[in-house]
């Protein structure tokens, strides 16, 4: 009778001849990316498929950390690894340990990436770009020590303006730990305010050897720095995430040498111009108020300056005499207002009316003006023009 097996030991028997398998164990498949899902613990769970078929795919975190670009939905890719079987779920699977895209290179993906990413978040705005100073007292460049880069940059500053001062930074401008050093540069200069402006320089060179440029790292360093980027990496053609990022951008080092500095002789000549110019000025302006000051010391005011003097003083007694003038007048006519007025209340005045012989007869301060008014034996005061009679009455019948 056949022997009969588990399925843990039919699996198992399975995944060992996948392993010895030369085809299986080595094996490159491209296909498009679907249901794909980075998992918190790093690792990469999607499937390839083409117009037929599908097949489960698992990347590990270990190999995925290298990938320059990310994965998507929809994305058409290249992968190389090993086929194995997956025990629990009893399934084959593709273990991917290289990706990249198919008919697209891996870092020109990861360029356009991240390159789109950045500009979401803003740090391509024109707006936030800083001027460069016109006459930096310091220059500091971040490249390699070593090269023609650093040698034409010196050249060329020192050419233009031998009083200049460049510090060099020294860093890797290619390889792993390149980026890594030219963030830490940026931030060590902006940290202890080592310069004026920043030249950031690599000669031209490949995709791949200009790298360090287009990592995510040395955008944000440049981002944040507070003194002035001037971005010179490759040739004329050759364009870096640090290129959008930089204040400035030089289409070469030497280029940059040219753009951060004006050539001394240059403004020596423009100096000695303007000197020149405002020595005319002066000249001129002095010679034009001399002018004016020799037609003002012939005008009449300053050969005899108390004449207008005179004419104000004689103006002002011509003033103060029509005002006296006028008051007196108003004087005048006021006082036969007053005049009138006097008579009038003359007219209507009791006293003179008592003048004429008239009386006026009081009892207890009320006028009396009828005979009812008295009784017999009432008390009367009788007011004349010249005096005041007291009386007692007595009423007589008419």
């Amino acid at each position: 009778m056949q022997e009969v097996i588990t399925v843990t030991q039919l699996t198992r028997y399975i995944k060992r001849l996948f392993a010895y398998d030369s085809v299986l164990s080595d094996v490159c498949v491209m296909g498009e990316i679907s249901n794909f899902k980075l998992h918190s613990s790093g690792h990469m769970y999607f499937t390839l498929k083409d117009e037929s078929s599908v097949i489960r795919c698992v990347m590990f975190r270990s190999q995925n950390q290298m990938l320059k670009f990310k994965p998507k939905d929809g994305m058409k890719v290249i992968v190389r690894g090993y086929v194995s079987i997956y025990e629990a779920g009893g399934s084959y699977q593709l273990y991917p340990e290289y990706m990249e895209p198919a008919g697209l290179g891996n870092l020109y993906l990861a360029f356009e990436q991240l390159k789109q990413k950045l500009e979401k978040e803003g740090l391509f705005r024109p707006e936030i770009k800083k001027k460069i100073p016109y006459l930096p007292r310091s220059i500091a460049v971040v490249t390699s020590p070593t090269g023609a880069v650093i040698r034409d940059i010196i050249n060329i500053l020192f050419r233009r303006f031998p009083n200049a001062v460049l510090k060099l930074f020294p860093v890797q401008v290619q390889g792993e730990d390149a980026a890594r050093q030219i963030a830490y540069a940026l931030d060590f200069i902006n940290r202890h305010k080592a310069a004026d402006v920043i030249i950031l320089a690599r000669g031209g060179g490949s995709l791949e050897e200009l790298w360090p440029f287009n990592e995510e790292i040395v955008a944000w360093s440049i981002y944040r720095s507070e003194i002035p980027v001037i971005s010179a990496v490759g040739h004329e053609t050759d364009f870096s995430i640090s290129d959008f990022v930089a204040d400035l951008r030089a289409p070469t080092p030497s280029a940059a040498a040219e753009l951060v500095i004006p050539e001394k002789e240059m403004l020596v000549k423009n100096v000695m111009d303007l000197r020149l110019r405002l020595k005319k000025a002066i000249t001129n302006r002095i010679q034009c108020e001399r002018l004016k000051l020799e037609q003002l010391m012939k005008s009449p005011s300053m050969r005899h300056p108390l004449d207008r003097v005179n004419q104000k003083k004689m103006d002002l007694e011509i003033i103060r005499k029509n005002i006296a003038d006028a008051m007196k007048r108003r004087i005048e006519k006021e006082k036969g207002m007053l005049s009138v007025l006097c008579g009038k209340l003359d007219v209507l005045s009791p006293l003179t009316v008592l003048a004429r012989g008239y009386s006026i007869t009081m009892k207890n301060g009320n006028i009396i003006k009828s005979a009812e008014q008295v009784h017999n034996g009432d008390k009367l005061d009788i007011i004349l023009a010249d005096g005041k009679i007291k009386c007692v009455a007595e009423k007589m019948e008419i």
